[in-house]
């Protein structure tokens, strides 16, 4: 059942949640030396068996089992994998390769998006204020393409795989850490082929170090998922929408402040056009929430 007001449990889940996301850039830079896609096949690996345990130590496994012997719900489960998976890819590339800032604004656009595909893909009419906030930030890319020659690939592709996962994941169903459970179960026969296939080049167990951070993957990937899904039920959409702000404000300031990354001129034209979308969108949120609660 939906939740209709906010709760103390809930925001405290989400916040918490939205700040690891937050902090998990200081993380992955640790793993520069190491190739995204086997850091990707680690994160994968390693959140299995938390996942499971949280099921297990639920009761929630019999619904595991249903979706393993359901070839639609199978079929859903791999694209939400997909999805994922390279939405993973992407965002460790992106701040282990000095991209952070491209990190932060593909998630920066992502709620715009989701906008937009409800629009294209669901028929759901768009009002001035989203429309401009689309607007705005289309024209914030077109702003940074100018100024590098090339579109902002790794933004495009996060906030691209992000919106579509969270688009197909709703069709998924099972409960939201079911599905996580199932999407990792998916991955994990081609991760492990993956590293079958580094052989002696795979860096777990190389050195202590490396072992531990790959090891500690699966905690930074699988926790703050399981701690947003369960406060996202104890917490108002509207609520939901002003905290996803918080990760990437992190991740932008982690970026600038920590990582050193050039803020140009074009940046500090582009990312204020974002903040001013996302102020529209939010506005377009609360008065669509208000006018929903006013209808009998």
């Amino acid at each position: 059942m939906a939740q209709n007001e906010d709760t103390p449990q809930g925001l405290a889940f989400a916040v918490t949640a939205y700040v690891l996301w937050g902090f998990l850039p200081l993380y992955m830079k640790l793993l520069s030396h190491i190739p995204p896609a086997e850091v990707v096949a680690h994160r994968v690996i390693w959140s299995v068996p938390i996942a499971g345990a949280l099921l297990f130590f639920l009761g929630r496994t019999d619904s595991i089992k249903q979706a393993l012997t359901s070839p639609k719900t199978l079929l859903m489960g791999c694209i939400t994998a997909a999805l994922i998976s390279l939405n993973w890819g992407i965002y460790v590339w992106s701040i282990t390769s000095g991209h952070a800032l491209d990190a932060a604004l593909g998630y920066y656009i992502n709620p715009l998006f989701s906008v937009f595909l409800g629009a294209v893909l669901l028929g759901e009419r768009l009002t001035k204020l989203q429309l401009a906030a689309i607007a705005l930030a289309a024209a914030a890319v077109v702003v940074l393409t100018l100024d590098t020659g090339s579109l902002p690939w790794a933004a495009i592709g996060m906030f691209l795989t992000w919106g579509l996962y969270a688009f197909f994941k709703k069709s998924l169903p099972i409960g939201p850490n079911q599905g996580f459970l199932l999407e990792v179960l998916i991955l994990t026969p081609p991760a492990l082929a993956y590293l079958a296939w580094l052989g002696p080049s795979n860096h777990f167990a190389a050195t202590s170090y490396d072992t531990w951070l790959l090891l500690g993957c699966g905690i930074v990937t699988a926790v703050p998922l399981i701690i947003y899904a369960n406060g996202a039920k104890l917490l108002r959409l509207s609520t939901i929408a002003v905290l996803q702000y918080i990760a990437p404000t992190m991740i932008f300031l982690i970026g600038v402040f920590v990582f050193d990354e050039p803020f140009g001129q074009a940046r500090m034209i582009a990312f204020p056009m974002i903040w001013a979308a996302l102020v529209l969108y939010s506005v377009a949120l609360f008065r669509n929430l208000r006018a929903q609660k006013a209808t009998p």
